[in-house]
């Protein structure tokens, strides 16, 4: 299975969309700022929207899809599936 996922910090004020294979790992290494960058140095932990693919291609495509688009059709996406913007990372994580 294939993650593309969204990110936000605790305001909303920046998004991070990334894809992986392994979404619980990769959500506990942002929450545990393991790793170097953009989502360590804004305190990007904050998981509002995800969608699973079985094809690695298929989540790439839409991962790129997604980073092309407005921060308006972004906010929308998230609003409909996830009205309140809720962190959705520690259900996910222990979900699974």
């Amino acid at each position: 299975m294939f993650y593309v996922y969204i990110l936000t910090n605790q305001t909303n004020a920046v998004m991070y969309i990334g894809m992986t294979n392994d979404l619980r790992r990769r959500i506990t290494e942002h929450r545990n700022e393991e790793i170097d960058g953009f989502t360590k140095k804004y305190h990007v932990k904050k998981l509002v929207y995800y969608e699973r693919y079985q094809n690695p291609l298929s989540a790439i495509a839409r991962e790129k899809q997604l980073k092309h688009w407005t921060r308006k059709k972004k906010n929308a996406l998230i609003e409909e599936h996830n009205p309140m913007w809720d962190d959705w990372a520690e259900a996910f994580v222990t979900q699974i």
